[in-house]
């Protein structure tokens, strides 16, 4: 019999991810965490299906300087593969030598001995894909096969809404950043009475110099810009 009410508990949590502030990366996450505990495996990732390229977005293993950065193009290596074929693959020993695989020097995980790798589908199309690996040769059973796989299929929507939801945000945050450096760009024109690119190109000199964002620059602008306005007297002051 299945275990039921661990997988109950698991698509509640899920749930309830979404609600958070990242819910991206919260969803994905909780399905790390669900899927090791599941086949007490050694390394799992997850990509996202972003701009038909795969976006490692998830993993267990601590990897800060690739989350969120490696991509892989539909077909290449072995989840390029199944991102392409919509099929799962199953190594259950010398994965590395698979004529579809492809190692990444960022990845020790390139070097496990088996691999599983399953696609998550929502409404007939392509959101993620799961990766299961052991160091060592291990016998992937039909049931966990198709365990991960029905996981894949649950939270697939969950995954492709929280993916659109952290589209939203970035673009906001995007639009944000824009509408702050295009005030600070009007406020240099007016000061030192330059061209708009002369004002641009110097908000992109400070950011660069200073290795931080030009929203940040942009903002350090108007803080500054307001300083020098003359302060209003308040009503008590007004009244004296």
């Amino acid at each position: 019999m299945e275990p039921i009410a661990p997988a109950l508990d698991f698509l509640h949590d899920v749930g309830t991810r979404l609600a958070a502030a990242d819910p991206l990366h919260e969803v994905l996450n909780e399905i790390v965490d669900f899927v090791t505990d599941f086949l007490s495996c050694d390394s799992c990732f997850i990509y996202v299906v972003e701009r038909e390229e795969l976006v490692l977005r998830a993993s267990k293993n601590s990897h800060p300087e690739v989350l969120d950065r490696l991509t892989i193009h539909m077909g290449q290596g072995i989840t390029g593969w199944v991102a392409e074929h919509l099929e799962p693959v199953v190594l259950e020993r010398d994965a590395p030598r698979d004529p579809r695989f492809r190692p990444f020097s960022e990845l020790p995980e390139d070097t496990y001995e088996s691999f599983l790798s399953i696609p998550v589908i929502s409404r007939a199309r392509l959101v993620a894909i799961i990766n299961v690996q052991h160091r060592d040769p291990y016998p992937f059973s039909h049931r966990e096969i198709k365990a991960i796989s029905a996981i894949g299929h649950l939270v697939g929507a969950a995954i492709e809404m929280a993916r659109l939801e952290n589209e939203v945000s970035q673009l906001s945050d995007k639009l944000e950043a824009r509408k702050v450096v295009e005030r600070a760009k009007g406020i240099l024109q007016t000061d030192l009475n330059i061209s708009e690119e002369e004002a641009y190109g110097m908000l992109q000199k400070e950011a660069r110099d200073r290795r931080i964002s030009m929203k940040d620059v942009a903002e350090a602008v108007l803080l500054s810009h307001d300083l020098k306005r003359p302060r209003k007297p308040s009503s008590s002051e007004r009244t004296q």
